[in-house]
């Protein structure tokens, strides 16, 4: 195995972890130089939603060599919602690649993925990235970190701080500071630290076969794929293996056994410990299971997965256009597919509550929008409602999640986030000058006031805000903060809606439907500048005259002030109302669609409190 080296690339997001293995790959000779992935950026990012956003969402696996020595690596996310994606790959790596920006430096995601590779004893090598930003501040960085890595080191060898420096957008990374950022370089200095610093798997070859299944992949032809890191001893096509931590352990075949090779997988007879394998053959499988030869049983230490902090219930959708737009809309379909879902997606929990709907627990709101988002582009039809935070009972005291939120502004919207933050009932941990321009703030807020919060700063600072966030720990359990929004506009009626209605929205707030949309008694059409919701008739046509044709009524184009993506109608909700999801439309809805329900409802409440 000395011919071997298991990398993650770790970092806060868009710290340009995949733009850095990017240029491996292309270095490194994975591609010809007439293939498409050449003109390519961020190739690791397949996934359709990883593209338009610009972030990783799920964990990849890619190999290249080197001088020799095969040198796998896994690309991991960056945000904060997507840690259930580090923890259960770090297992498989031997040594870490730590990115950080020059400009922002260490950030909140910085310090969780660092501490979690210490706690696997992996080797780190830093890269500080985009050195050539014109607000770069090298020595500030590099000044954190050395704060940062005596912070959290668990032994001495933790301590050793190597550090290179690179434009990873252009492919080079130098050792030393370079005075001239456009010199000629490449990637090779990287190459050559992981050789020469990050250890070769100490996985034994020898002993009964036993690996942990760290991640899932599903081929057409040959079904379920477990991916692991060897953990012992070795495998070969046809031998039996076993699910070490069922009762009674399930008996498999190895059908196929692959190797990463570049972007692809490889097919080989035999793999053995400290090698990252794709196995076929196994059904049922799960990530965590243990997977061993039948001589030996004793399972592996379970991975460590944090605990979600958010939950939405999710339920078919009710509304009076149910099943119109959508494949899938039952709840049998929808439990299929959130069933499957949790079999690789280990930070979230899925409980069916009693009247038939689903609670779904994630790690924060992008978490469970990609889900949504998901779910919505594969044909299902859901309706949810407002994201409540997971308390927890601690010492007999009722506690609820608190996050460091790490904001960087201009210096000319620092009283705009001065004021957002204090209606969450945030307190200021520190703040303090990043650039001449800009400076950098420190919050800790409860995990319910900041539902909302980013959609909300880029709005107020035209999308110029920084914006990242950390769980830190649980509080007791604070006051709930007033309404952020003011009330809704309703409609009262189904129907079509028409201009001279909408029109009338104008003198009361905000529309969010276009003429000629459908809509239906109950539905969210738009939002007023008072507290209280009003409900209109945005069906209703200006009556005819002797003066006036029925053509002159015909519909004209009245853009909408509003168009929200799924995270604003996400952030946008309160508790009396739904948002319903379909392939092809997001409607705002109160939960009880008819104004005499929503007062019968009312007073039901009221009573219970009183």
């Amino acid at each position: 195995m000395q011919n071997l080296r298991n990398i993650a690339v770790i970092a806060h997001v868009d710290h340009g972890k995949t733009t850095l293995i990017d240029a491996l790959l292309k270095q490194t000779h994975v591609f010809r130089e007439n293939q498409a992935e050449m003109q390519q950026e961020q190739i690791m990012d397949s996934n359709a939603l990883e593209r338009e956003r610009g972030i990783t969402i799920l964990a990849k696996n890619c190999a290249i060599e080197y001088k020799g020595t095969k040198i796998n690596i896994i690309d991991t996310p960056g945000h904060a919602d997507f840690s259930g994606e580090v923890e259960r790959t770090l297992g498989m790596a031997d040594g870490a690649l730590l990115i950080v920006d020059a400009q922002e430096g260490p950030m909140p995601q910085t310090r969780f993925v660092l501490k979690k590779a210490f706690a696997m004893n992996l080797k780190v090598i830093t890269v500080i990235n985009k050195i050539d930003k014109h607000n770069a501040n090298i020595q500030r960085t590099l000044s954190r970190l050395e704060d940062l890595f005596l912070d959290l080191a668990k032994t001495e060898a933790h301590l050793e701080l190597t550090v290179l420096y690179a434009v990873a957008r252009q492919g080079k990374v130098f050792t030393t500071l370079p005075e001239n950022f456009e010199e000629p370089a490449n990637c090779l200095p990287l190459l050559e630290a992981i050789i020469s610093k990050i250890p070769a798997p100490a996985n034994s070859i020898d002993g009964p076969f036993k690996m942990m299944v760290s991640s899932l992949d599903y081929d057409n032809h040959l079904g379920q794929i477990a991916i692991g890191k060897i953990h012992q001893g070795e495998i070969k096509i046809g031998q039996t293996i076993v699910i070490a931590n069922r009762q009674p352990p399930a008996k498999f075949q190895a059908e196929t056994i692959f190797l990463a090779s570049g972007l692809g997988r490889a097919k080989t007879e035999t793999a053995r410990g400290g090698e990252i394998v794709f196995l076929s053959g196994l059904n049922g499988v799960k990530v965590g299971d243990t997977l061993s030869d039948p001589k030996d049983l004793g399972v592996l230490p379970s991975i460590e997965i944090g605990e979600p902090t958010l939950h939405i219930r999710l339920s078919a959708n009710t509304s009076p256009f149910a099943g119109q737009e959508g494949t899938y809309f039952t709840s049998r379909q929808l439990e299929e597919r959130l069933t499957k879902e949790i079999e690789n997606n280990v930070s979230l929990k899925i409980d069916r509550t009693g009247d038939g709907a689903f609670k779904i627990s994630g790690r924060g709101e992008l978490h469970l929008s990609i889900l949504l988002e998901t779910m919505r582009r594969e044909g299902y039809e859901m309706e949810i409602g407002k994201p409540d935070v997971i308390l927890k009972t601690i010492n007999g005291v009722v506690c609820e999640p608190v996050e460091e939120v790490s904001i960087i502004v201009a210096n000319e919207y620092t009283g705009v986030i001065n004021q957002e933050l204090g209606r969450r009932l945030a307190w200021l941990v520190k703040s303090q000058p990043v650039t001449d321009t800009e400076t950098e703030f420190l919050y800790r807020v409860p995990t319910k006031n900041i539902i909302g919060l980013r959609s909300q700063l880029l709005t107020l600072t035209k999308g110029t805000v920084v914006l990242s966030s950390q769980i830190i720990g649980y509080e007791p359990k604070g006051k709930d903060i007033q309404k952020l929004r003011t009330g809704v506009i309703i409609s009262n009626t189904t129907g079509k809606a028409v201009e001279y209605s909408l029109r009338t929205i104008k003198s009361h707030g905000i529309a969010f439907v276009q003429p000629g949309t459908n809509v239906y008694e109950g539905m969210i059409v738009g939002q007023t500048t008072k507290e209280d919701d009003v409900e209109i008739n945005v069906c209703k046509e200006k009556n005819l005259t002797n003066h006036r044709k029925k053509g002159h009524q015909g519909i004209t184009q009245l853009a909408p002030e509003e168009i929200f993506s799924l995270e604003e109608c996400i952030d946008f909700l309160e508790k009396d109302e739904l948002l319903e999801i379909t392939p092809l439309s997001l409607r705002l809805r109160k939960k009880f669609l008819s104004d005499i329900d929503r007062k019968r409802n009312r007073r039901s409440t009221e009573f219970q409190k009183n």
